[in-house]
């Protein structure tokens, strides 16, 4: 019970981000549409999200959260407070001078890291590298929130650290509405005022969770760094973890490069990614964010069997929400997309490059929440080597299969590259996990993933009939008709797929009634 009331708590919070980050794209797409602003402006924030991801979230909420656990169940509070103290203020200077670096050989990283295709010297390339230095400094700001996230997570305090990237776009949904309003018609101005946007933000984030972090009496204040033995442990801990828990951030990365040689592709791809992260954000952070410290508690106080049996909740939780998401993106795209985002400088042409995208990232969906699943099954026992090396194979998958795909299918063979990525190391992570005897999966979970898998199928083919039937109408060719008629086929397609769950068993829901009436804090049946 306690399990599945921190997701939804997380899951519920990031609900709300991610519908105000659609309504901030829609209002994106409408003022710049899939052309060259839009491209370097996704292209110059895409850089501090891949170190925040990497350096941040990736390394702190997986290398920081055991150690700090560590201390608070050897040493107690005060030992966990010095050591949180003395990790943020390495963490500082560390950002400051990475950050400093960044700004000074900016031009170098966009021409050569960021998109070498843009082409020196042109306006495009300039305004990336404009653009990059006023967002750069958000990642010393994420990183600090992400650290300080980490504490209030292992502390059980999960929604204001799930709540504060809504700062994020209500200040960009206010920057986008005051350049509506203006009509300026100058797309660059727009780009301009969006990235002093995501600046401000980094800052208001970090006061939001610091305060948060004030009001339970935890103490975070600057001292003079040292690398104490701890400290040490977690930067020896934090590199490998940084490279696994990044390596999709990586990926994107490196289909960002590739696809800097096409005019709109960086945002298409971004555009579509945007659309699936709405359940790979619900879902899958939802769980990363919780999974992580249930195991390393469980792992800690000696209690190895409830740490495999919360990982299996996790899986049927995960497979659960993601596997129909994952059905329908893969049926609907266009309509989808249509209905999001076409509309102003988003034209049909920009349509049909997102929805392939989308499409073809849908097919990946449940592979990027299984990672989040699977991971912390290493990192709760400090092994960040074994998914570092899985994340290294996986990059240069990756790479290979990008090149390759991208020359026959241009950005839809990056899309496809990512998903197929992914999977892969969704493969190694479980075989990883079962040869040292991490985790294994039980005969009721693998019957219920294959009941869903079953489910998830028949409720796509489903949606394709209705949407065959739904085309051929006259409400479909209408703006608002397309929008009822996607409500009418989400609605259509959560009934039939719930409704299969329970002819197949797929889910238990008299006893998830049970579960959240009696209030109960074990399982032992899953979900």
């Amino acid at each position: 019970m306690r399990l599945i009331k921190s997701f939804a708590t997380v899951g519920g919070a990031t609900i709300a981000s991610r519908f105000l980050g659609f309504f901030r794209e829609i209002l994106i797409a409408g003022l710049i549409g899939a052309g060259p602003v839009a491209d370097a402006f996704y292209a110059a924030f895409r850089f501090p999200n891949l170190f925040r991801r990497l350096f941040a979230e990736g390394a702190f909420n997986t290398a920081f959260i055991p150690l700090f656990a560590k201390e608070l169940e050897e040493g107690g509070k005060q030992a966990a407070e010095n050591f949180a103290k003395q990790v943020f203020s390495v963490l500082f200077i560390l950002l400051l001078i990475l950050t400093a670096l960044a700004e000074l050989f900016m031009p170098f990283l966009v021409e050569w890291v960021i998109a070498p295709k843009f082409g020196a010297g042109s306006d495009k390339m300039l305004l990336t590298i404009e653009l990059s230095r006023l967002m750069f400094p958000y990642l010393l700001c994420m990183s600090l929130v992400a650290m300080i996230s980490g504490i209030l997570n292992a502390f059980r305090h999960y929604f204001i650290a799930a709540f504060v990237p809504v700062l994020l776009n209500i200040i960009m949904i206010g920057v986008l509405l005051t350049c509506t309003y203006l009509e300026t018609g100058n797309t660059a101005f727009t780009g301009r005022l969006m990235a002093w946007g995501v600046f401000v933000a980094g800052f208001a984030q970090l006061f939001m969770v610091y305060h948060a972090l004030l009001k339970t009496g935890f103490a975070l204040r600057l001292t003079p760094p040292k690398i104490t033995p701890s400290v040490k442990r977690l930067l020896i801990l934090a590199l490998p973890a940084a490279l696994a828990g990044g390596v999709t951030q990586i990926n994107l990365l490196v289909g960002q490069i590739i696809a800097s040689g096409q005019e709109g592709a960086i945002s298409y791809l971004q555009y579509a990614d945007r659309i699936y992260q709405l359940p790979l954000g619900v879902i899958g952070i939802a769980i990363g964010v919780v999974l992580l410290p249930e195991l390393t508690r469980d792992l800690k106080s000696g209690k190895a069997e409830r740490a495999v049996m919360t990982q299996n909740q996790s899986l049927e939780f995960a497979s659960l929400l993601t596997l129909p998401c994952a059905a329908a993106l893969i049926v609907i795209p266009t309509l989808v997309t249509t209905v999001l985002f076409e509309r102003g400088a988003f034209d049909s042409a920009a349509t049909k490059g997102v929805s392939l995208a989308l499409s073809a990232f849908a097919f990946g969906l449940p592979a990027f929440v299984l990672i989040k699943v699977l991971s912390p099954g290493f990192f709760a026992r400090e092994d960040t080597k074994t998914p570092m090396v899985y994340a290294i194979i996986n990059a240069i998958v990756n790479i290979i299969l990008s090149v390759i795909l991208f020359s026959h299918f241009n950005h839809v063979g990056i899309a496809i590259a990512t998903s197929l990525s992914a999977w892969l190391n969704v493969v190694l992570l479980y075989n990883g996990l079962k040869r040292k005897n991490y985790w294994s999966l039980t005969s009721k979970t693998i019957l219920r993933l294959f009941m869903m898998l079953l489910s998830s199928t028949l409720m796509g083919l489903a949606l394709y009939f209705l949407l065959t039937l739904l085309s051929s109408t006259n409400l479909y060719q209408h703006s608002i008709g397309q929008a009822f008629c996607l409500f009418f086929m989400v609605f259509s397609g959560a009934v039939i797929y719930f409704t299969l769950c329970w002819l197949t068993k797929a889910i238990n829901f008299d006893h998830i009634a049970t579960m959240m009436n009696h209030k109960k804090t074990q399982d032992d049946s899953g979900i």
